[in-house]
């Protein structure tokens, strides 16, 4: 499985680098930068720091399209919705990592799914998707009787709030409690707001120096606290995430799929 990685140059894509290289049954076809970028031609393996790998840098699909079967995307909803789009037309599976998708872009992803293998997850760890697993079973067996919070911290550059992954919990819990995350989310609290409803899922979020990303989901009654907590403290573990995701789409029928699904957790 040759893969492709976009934003290459990026602590990011870097890391992606760097587990593909690590990863067996797979190889790193191709990797791209900014148009224009003065690092166009440079061998990716040096640019991540793992040696020479005979695979320079370009700045655009199109220019290796004929080098990979499965890009990795990381970027932003924008680039990544045209990244989609290329994909799907030149029968290319892709690996999402973006967050911050409206409800449009996604239904993008879900069209696009038609004609080509899409694994789209907020998070790509192992631990954050067991932990969705945990999560599903825990709101289950607690039920209404316990609040439900939401707590989560990432680097100061991170622009969407909350993560995605929070939301991703939030929905989860949601579901399991048969709510709909849409009505019941409650994000930050200021004021004279009144005591706080029974089916409400709160969102607290926290924005400072490199945090990679931590999330805390507290389940809380009258006598007790449950929480269940997964903090991730380098970029690799997503990296490793997404490079198995790519691996797993070897051979897959188009379809929309998600971390669960790579993981044989649904």
């Amino acid at each position: 499985m040759r893969i492709a990685i976009i934003g290459a140059s990026g602590r990011m894509g870097k890391n992606l680098i760097q587990a593909t290289v690590e990863a067996d049954g797979v190889e790193l076809g191709a990797a791209l930068v900014k148009p224009g970028s003065s690092l166009v031609g440079v061998d990716a393996g040096e640019i991540a720091g793992v040696g020479k790998l005979g695979v320079s840098l370009v700045d655009s699909l199109e220019n290796c399209k004929s080098d990979f079967d499965v890009l990795i995307d990381f970027t932003s909803p924008a680039l990544t919705m045209e990244n989609v789009e290329f994909c799907s037309k030149n029968n290319k599976a892709i690996v999402i990592g973006t967050t911050g998708l409206s409800d449009e872009q996604k239904d993008v992803l879900d069209s696009a799914s038609n004609k080509a293998p899409i694994v789209f997850a907020p998070n790509m760890s192992v631990g954050v998707n067991l932990t969705l697993k945990l999560l599903a079973t825990a709101a289950k067996i607690l039920g209404d009787e316990y609040d439900v919070e939401i707590v989560e911290a990432h680097h100061r550059h991170k622009v969407d709030s909350p993560s995605g992954t929070a939301l991703k919990m939030g929905e989860v819990v949601a579901e399991a409690l048969g709510r709909d995350l849409k009505e019941c989310a409650v994000y930050g609290r200021e004021g004279q707001i009144g005591p706080r409803t029974q089916k409400e899922i709160g969102f607290e979020t926290i924005r400072a120096g490199d945090v990679v990303g931590d999330h805390s989901v507290w389940f809380a009654t009258e006598g007790e606290r449950i929480e269940i907590v997964h903090k991730a403290s380098s970029r690799m573990t997503f990296a490793k995430g997404a490079v198995r995701a790519a691996s797993w789409l070897a051979g897959k029928e188009n379809g929309l799929y998600d971390m669960q699904d790579v993981l044989d957790l649904n």
